[in-house]
């Protein structure tokens, strides 16, 4: 039997390789809105209620709370935890909203030049995209005739990962990390609140929905790690939550067994398969430059040839989405990790029951 403790030592995994196919598979639910139109349901959506994007989010989101705890209790100060945060998140996301505004935006602008540039939303697209908080999704005359004018389709999430970070930080400061009891009051307080939002008797802001929902694989995810050394990882686990998952498709429960499903099997495919599949780890990790270009690059896409269907907007989306991904690890995100290196340290912090 193969326990998540001693698989997940070093780094000779599939991590990378499930992250980027699943930053594949947002760009491949996208291609169906962009082709088609605003409220378009994708294949996915009709057999599971979620597309194949969101499911793919929810993968992203396991994944980051479980390696995302890992870096709070190997982090030897609070400074270098958020800096590692950072520095993963934003030199990239800079970079992008940079070139998308500055260099797409003036190619694809029904505007003139020096009025596109003397747009006020020219300029707030990258200052309120940066900060998250209240993301800007379109630029001044940017992609009007398409189907689905947004430019920026997929930042929405970054905010709530963001969250999710800071739900670590105050989980880690308030010690849940160090001891089993102490993890085990955060998850009661966050059932509680879980519960109480699906319970609420008063329409609840759309956007706390989503941090609800996108959090529960990310706190799933803290769970793997804290419990690491009791989670076994074995197939007919898999193949019983996915069962659960289908039985329950139309219950209370649905989500949170869905949830559990891709959240165990992703785990499950990223530490027990071997051979091959560990040879993508030579590359690099493409899969945030997969996910912040795809969608501006998709709209450019449509915006150029105006692919009929989403089967022909892939074929010529994928290849220029995976360029700019390319580029953006190897001249932007690696070299901004690379800064780490200059703060102190890592050192493990032990769990006690």
């Amino acid at each position: 039997m193969i326990w998540l403790d001693t698989a997940a030592t070093g780094r000779d995994n599939n991590l990378n390789l499930i992250r980027m196919v699943a930053a594949t598979a947002v760009l491949v639910s996208h291609a169906w809105p962009q082709t088609y139109g605003v409220g378009v349901i994708e294949p996915m959506e009709r057999l599971t209620h979620h597309s194949l994007g969101r499911l793919s989010v929810y993968v992203f989101f396991a994944i980051s709370g479980f390696l995302v705890a890992a870096s709070f209790t190997r982090s030897a100060t609070l400074t270098r935890f958020v800096a590692a945060r950072a520095l993963r998140l934003v030199p990239g996301l800079l970079v992008s909203l940079l070139l998308v505004s500055f260099v797409l935006g003036p190619v694809a602008t029904r505007l003139p030049l020096a009025d596109y540039l003397a747009a006020r939303g020219t300029w707030t697209a990258v200052l309120q995209n940066i900060t998250l908080f209240s993301p800007q999704f379109r630029l001044p005359g940017v992609f009007n005739d398409n189907p689905f004018p947004t430019v920026q389709g997929s930042i929405w999430t970054l905010i709530h990962e963001v969250l999710c970070y800071v739900m670590v930080f105050l989980a880690g400061i308030a010690g849940a990390f160090r001891t089993t009891r102490r993890f085990w009051v955060f998850l009661a307080v966050y059932a509680a609140l879980w519960t109480a939002s699906l319970m609420a008797p008063v329409a609840i802001n759309p956007r706390a929905i989503l941090l609800r929902d996108l959090s529960l694989p990310f706190v799933y995810g803290m769970a793997a790690w804290v419990w690491r050394d009791r989670l076994p990882l074995m197939l007919w686990g898999v193949a019983a939550l996915g069962l659960a998952a289908a039985a329950l498709r139309d219950t209370a429960l649905a989500y949170p067994v869905l949830a559990a499903f891709l959240f165990y099997g992703t785990f499950w495919l990223a530490y027990v398969p071997g051979g091959i599949l560990r040879a993508y780890n030579r590359l690099g990790d493409y899969s945030y430059g997969m996910y912040i270009y795809a969608f501006p690059l998709q709209g450019l896409v449509v915006w150029l040839w105006h692919p009929a269907t989403p089967l022909t907007h892939i074929v010529l989306a994928l290849p220029l989405t995976l360029v700019a991904a390319v580029l953006s690890w190897h001249l932007v995100e690696r070299p901004a990790l690379g800064w780490l290196k200059r703060l102190p340290s890592q050192t493990i912090a032990p769990l006690r029951p």
